[in-house]
């Protein structure tokens, strides 16, 4: 379908308003269209949640990425989507990491981080209705508003770590947010925001869930929601709920320590533990050797910038993470399957033979925690250290 290049002014105009700023003359060169067809396309996904009025189905599809011929900063829905459905956006930032996932709406724009030529869209459904065709369009950079602290200042002052509350998932053979079905010792986390949701088999969020003290870490993607709330991004300086709370503290964790909206998390349930993020058997077993529901440190590594790349190992094998750059070294946690890892810089060591070839180069993830670049698909390669 040809891009048509028009953007209705009072979209414009409730986008500058909800952020204080004066609207910017529009023309339609300023401007690209296209259009999104739920009946079709993209993956399919469908999940179910438990809430205090029972079963929830949850069905989410997410459409193939829409490569743009200029970047675009703000992305707005011309057509409604549905009462029971939320249509969300991320743009593809300049390093090739995807920037978290916007709720968009008709008359609120989403405001991507960073301008992105490669726009992805996706509609969670939390009842059954028809959806027709929904059409997106994008500003020209340097043209859409501007929210006050951008990500880009947050991302180069580091990643986001907070102490966290963390429980066991289990839910061996259930199905997860994004579709993947649990096995035993598996290998995965769950926050309670869609936000930072990766899709089935991809790392494009990864978070680093380390011991208190961090002597053993573990990195992992995101592949479920939860634990108690689903629209809980506490990592975020302006989360989408709960903003009288502060930043990095989960809802639940503020429900059960103080109280908050009355002890009960967003569907009303009481909440019977401070937990904010959920670990799969593999993780809490096997990464971080708990034996029981614990506090820990959790990095969310993609509210950082800088060199990256993607753990490749064979099916049901994680990469080890060891304490030097030597097999012999102590093993001290996992870089899951999938994972998308930041690089701090790279060393040379012992030679490893893996996915990627033979090499004696290992990369640093932290202080004391090193992988062999032979099991890592690089991205943006890393400086020596």
């Amino acid at each position: 379908m040809a891009q048509r290049r028009r953007y209705p002014a009072l979209v414009l105009a409730l986008a500058c308003a909800a952020l204080g700023l004066a609207p910017v003359p529009v023309t339609a060169a300023d401007t690209v269209t296209w259009t999104l067809h739920p009946g079709r396309g993209g993956d399919d996904v469908r999940t179910t949640f438990s809430t205090t009025a029972g079963p929830q189905r949850i069905g989410t599809r997410v459409f193939p990425p829409k490569d743009l011929a200029t970047p675009v900063d703000t992305v707005g829905a011309e057509s409604a989507h549905g009462r029971a459905s939320t249509l969300d956006v991320r743009g593809l930032r300049a390093d090739g990491t995807w920037s978290e996932w916007t709720p968009v709406t008709p008359g609120a724009p989403a405001v991507l981080p960073e301008p992105a030529t490669s726009v992805q869209a996706r509609l969670v459904q939390t009842a059954p209705e028809r959806v027709g065709p929904v059409e997106l369009t994008g500003r020209l950079a340097g043209h859409g508003p501007q929210a006050e602290g951008t990500e880009q200042a947050d991302r180069a002052a580091g990643p986001m770590t907070f102490r966290v509350f963390a429980t066991r998932e289990g839910l061996v053979g259930g199905t997860t947010a994004n579709g993947h079905r649990i096995v035993r010792r598996d290998h995965f986390v769950a926050l309670p925001s869609r936000r930072g949701l990766a899709a089935r088999g991809k790392g494009d969020y990864t978070v680093r869930v380390c011991t208190i003290g961090n002597a053993r870490c573990e990195w992992a993607p995101v592949w479920d929601v939860g634990p108690w709330n689903t629209r809980d991004d506490h990592w975020n300086p302006g989360r989408e709920s709960w903003p009288d709370l502060p930043h990095g503290k989960p809802q639940a964790q503020a429900a059960y320590e103080d109280g908050h909206n009355g002890g009960r998390d967003q569907f009303g349930r009481k909440v019977a533990n401070p937990a904010g993020i959920d670990l799969a058997d593999g993780t809490f077993w096997d990464g971080l050797r708990l034996k029981t529901n614990a506090w820990v440190n959790v990095t969310y590594e993609w509210t950082a910038s800088g060199p990256w790349g993607t753990v490749v190992t064979p099916a049901g094998v994680h990469l080890n993470v060891r304490a030097g750059t030597s097999a012999s070294t102590p093993q001290v946690g996992y870089a899951a399957r999938h994972a998308r890892v930041r690089l701090v810089c790279s060393v040379t060591g012992d030679v490893a033979n893996g996915t990627q070839g033979s090499s004696d180069t290992w990369y640093r993830l932290a202080r004391g925690k090193h992988v062999a670049a032979a099991y890592i698909d690089v991205a943006v390669p890393p400086t020596p250290c």
